[in-house]
């Protein structure tokens, strides 16, 4: 997930309106003025598409014992934050919700622990060919996924990993012609 703009045509179902445009800055913000400041140790990341709004943050790592385990005490750190805070991370994205029309997920990391909670699986269609769902039946049969959606999804997440500065160089020129639409004229005629 990234900085995407909402609002543009595709991925919803037809009677379902597409949630209102908004940018990373605005979202940031949005939840910089209604988290309260003690929750991280830094401002957290806001992450978005058309369906979720991630909010991960960072929490301070336990202070421990040259013996201690750090990640027993991470985790440990992580599911007395998520207990301690759940009221009040749900009255959050109640309004987010009501405001930007997407769900909201939560993570945080300890030290070397991140965990996710409350995330979205949005089922995507796509068409196939023989030879992309032979690829996907593939998976299957060896063993690395047990369906084709679970293959699909692997395999988007081998492009993300193995192509992740392309895949970032598309989405800045992406926004490089979003900034140049907006500065054009409002309409031709």
């Amino acid at each position: 997930m990234g900085p995407s703009r909402g609002g543009r045509g595709g991925g919803r179902r037809k009677g379902h309106a597409e949630p209102p445009a908004v940018t990373s800055e605005e979202l940031n913000a949005w939840f910089a003025g209604n988290l309260p400041d003690d929750w991280f140790t830094e401002a957290p990341t806001v992450a978005f598409d058309r369906d979720e709004i991630l909010v991960t943050g960072m929490l301070p790592m336990p202070k421990l014992g040259k013996k201690d385990d750090k990640t027993v005490a991470a985790n440990a750190r992580i599911a007395a934050f998520r207990e301690d805070t759940r009221a009040q991370r749900m009255a959050v994205a109640e309004r987010a919700q009501a405001t930007y029309q997407r769900a909201v997920s939560w993570a945080v990391e300890c030290g070397d622990e991140q965990v996710a909670y409350t995330t979205a699986n949005v089922p995507v269609m796509t068409r196939l060919g023989l030879a992309e769902r032979s690829v996907l039946d593939t998976l299957i049969d060896a063993g690395v996924a047990r369906s084709r959606s679970e293959a699909l999804a692997w395999c988007v997440a081998l492009v993300a990993d193995n192509e992740s500065e392309w895949i970032d160089d598309l989405r800045s020129a992406m926004e490089s012609v979003t900034d140049v639409r907006s500065s054009g004229p409002a309409s031709r005629r």
